[in-house]
């Protein structure tokens, strides 16, 4: 089976260390900068950065909607990491403005401030052994997943890695490790509209 079309959104933040985990899984991802370079594309990664810049970028270079609308028609698969996972949230009115296509909340800055950073274990029975080495730098925090969303690892007692219909979000830097099944995952999540089907095959 091919590789998927996938892109990493290279407007800010880390966006060259997920191009280099996806190129390691046999994956070609394109940087996305505008909207051409969406064109094509089955999944995009959203990486960290500063969550409020981001949003502001989204809407400078007009993404927000034609990711929002690739996310809902079935089109394309979302994965957000930190800052990206906030984007990815519940939008609740709070700021930035959230793309919401997961149903869950996402509290920015959880953990403290970038001194308050920190790498540590997590459990993902999903993923299997060793657990995954997890880096959180000034992460936010999940709350209230809603019923369409599995949590897939936790630390401790919290979920930090979630999946719903065509999406994928963790509140850690998977990026930073050198263990690339949190992004063969990603590359595994089909849109929406394949999920569907798929589900209506079996059934």
């Amino acid at each position: 089976m091919s590789a998927p079309a996938v892109g990493v959104l290279a407007l800010q933040g880390d966006a060259a260390p997920h191009v280099a985990a996806l190129r390691g899984l046999g994956a070609t991802p394109r940087e996305v900068r505008a909207l051409a370079d969406l064109e094509g594309l089955s999944h995009l990664v959203l990486p960290g950065g500063e969550s409020t810049t981001l949003a502001h970028l989204l809407d400078l270079f007009d993404l927000r909607a034609p990711l929002v609308a690739g996310w809902r028609a079935g089109r394309l698969a979302l994965f957000g990491t930190c800052a990206g996972a906030i984007l990815l949230g519940r939008d609740e009115g709070e700021a930035p403005r959230r793309l919401g296509v997961l149903d869950v909340t996402v509290r920015r800055n959880a953990y403290g401030r970038q001194v308050d950073s920190f790498a540590e274990p997590v459990v993902a029975p999903w993923l299997g052994q060793p657990p995954l080495g997890a880096v959180f730098i000034r992460a936010p925090r999940f709350a209230d997943p809603g019923p369409g969303v599995e949590v897939l690892a936790r630390r401790g007692d919290e979920p930090v890695l979630v999946r719903g219909p065509g999406a994928l979000a963790a509140t850690f830097h998977p990026e930073l490790r050198d263990d690339a099944r949190v992004h063969a995952l990603f590359l595994a999540t089909r849109p929406a509209a394949a999920e569907a089907a798929a589900a209506s095959a079996r059934g």
